[in-house]
């Protein structure tokens, strides 16, 4: 991000693994303002676990954070499936471009195949 490669960064985790989230590598660039920093807290009734995500933009890119949020309340609420075209968006939002966000969805495709025993 700092390099301007990416405009954006996401990162989820139940709360009791929050420690391992990058959040003190974002830190000084937070707190010197080069990076702008948001939480959101959810709570699955099904699995009785907390989650948090935290996102990370570029001043002037925050708007990619409330996108973001947004497509991702959809797969907390259940509020219906989630979709490659979701993936997609969230990889355009992330800075990725087409041919990582094709690569993404081949390699996701292959890892959920199901393997001969």
């Amino acid at each position: 991000m700092l390099a301007g490669t990416k405009p954006a960064a996401m990162f989820g985790e139940a709360i009791q693994f929050r420690d391992i989230l990058p959040e003190d590598d974002f830190a000084p660039h937070v707190e010197s303002g080069r990076i702008i920093k948001r939480e959101y807290y959810w709570d699955d009734k099904e699995s009785g676990h907390s989650f948090v995500e935290i996102y990370y933009a570029l001043p002037g890119e925050e708007w990619r954070i409330d996108a973001l949020h947004e497509l991702h309340l959809v797969a907390w609420h259940k509020l219906r499936p989630w979709t490659d075209d979701d993936d997609r968006e969230t990889g355009r939002l992330l800075g990725y471009t087409d041919a990582e966000i094709n690569d993404f969805l081949q390699w996701k495709k292959i890892s959920s195949s199901p393997r001969p025993d």
